[in-house]
């Protein structure tokens, strides 16, 4: 049966990292049928090889491996999902899968057996995008240095946080809670129709992934964060994206002997969320009323007003001036949070 659902995985120099991520696509329950497309881009280790020599394990795992050299440029994690996805959109219309699933991932990553399920089952009950909470390793084979756990437990306490005032002041109901908050390139999923909608994925050096969620939500997707779809990756501390996930881990390690941890203020995100319940609010209203409100000009508010309140929404906040929020101590944020909401 062609599949319907492709996993996409850019990768460089991820040898190591190759048997494990497809013994785990391979351990996959109550899946569409899906197939596995391997970007193996400017590799120097082999990485194609290994693949192949891993999947010949595993005879019922559909994979297909394309390698391709970027110039010096564009030799970056942007131009390498770009392709991937693309190279992935592509099977799914020669299967005439029109709709077809595209997943991203990553080399380090580690999906747990339900994963792809989740997914699937998120976009069958509305989603056009799906978002996976992304977890560091944490291991007795890897376990996390005590400063990285401390710290990421510091970090999920904000952030939950965070959405919890969010939720209380502007609830969305495509993406109800309970709810996580990431939707990154090492777990993420987008409907065949809405990414050709958007353009594929943005070809950014870094951040692709952040762009392609907001190109959704501009066009009015629905992007949900399931708390049923989450998968663990390394907790390397030398990645191989710029900005990625182990260059924060970097960051944590040295947090504590550096001094206080700033993040966003909690009056920041209570602002924010009652100005996006504002402009929801205003969607399919006076465009002019909510400009003269907003300090927009009424041409520009009209002109953002089309599609559903999620891209109205979208737009108008792509319009406002932007200005760095006030940092707070990660600590004083979370105790402000939490009490806003008691």
């Amino acid at each position: 049966m062609p599949p319907s659902l492709v996993v996409c995985v850019p990768a460089r120099d991820e040898r190591a990292m190759m048997p494990r991520l497809l013994a785990c696509l391979a351990a996959q329950r109550g899946a569409p049928p899906f197939g596995v497309l391997l970007l193996a881009n400017n590799c120097r280790d082999g990485t194609a090889a290994a693949a192949r020599q891993a999947a010949a394990a595993l005879p019922d795992l559909r994979l297909r491996i394309l390698e391709q050299e970027f110039p010096p440029g564009l030799a970056h994690a942007g131009s390498a999902r770009r392709a991937a996805m693309a190279a992935g959109a592509a099977w799914l219309r020669e299967a005439e899968a029109g709709a077809g699933l595209l997943v991203s991932t990553d080399a380090d990553a580690a999906p747990p057996p339900g994963w792809l399920a989740a997914i699937a089952g998120a976009v069958a009950a509305g989603a056009d995008c799906v978002g996976g909470r992304i977890l560091a390793e944490d291991t007795e084979e890897n376990p996390l240095p005590p400063p990285i756990r401390r710290m990421n437990q510091r970090i999920q306490r904000y952030w939950s946080a965070v959405r919890a005032v969010s939720d209380a002041i502007d609830p969305v109901a495509h993406d109800p809670a309970p709810r996580h908050g990431d939707h990154v390139g090492a777990s993420l999923a987008v409907t065949l129709a809405v990414f050709a909608a958007v353009g594929g994925v943005p070809p950014l050096p870094s951040g692709e992934d952040l762009a392609l969620v907001a190109a959704i939500e501009a066009a009015g997707g629905r992007v949900r964060h399931d708390p049923a779809v989450w998968l663990p990756v390394s907790a390397r501390r030398q990645g191989r994206a710029e900005a990625g996930m182990a260059a924060e881990m970097q960051r944590w390690l040295t947090a504590e002997a550096q001094g206080p941890y700033l993040l966003p203020a909690a009056g920041f995100w209570a602002a924010q969320a009652r100005q996006r319940r504002q402009i929801r609010q205003a969607h399919g209203g006076d465009p002019a009323a909510l400009a003269q409100a907003l300090g927009l000009q009424a041409l520009e508010a009209a002109a953002a007003a089309s599609g559903n309140d999620i891209a109205f929404v979208a737009r108008v906040t792509a319009l406002l001036p932007r200005a760095a929020p006030p940092q707070q101590e990660i600590t004083a944020a979370t105790l402000a949070l939490e009490a806003m909401l008691a």
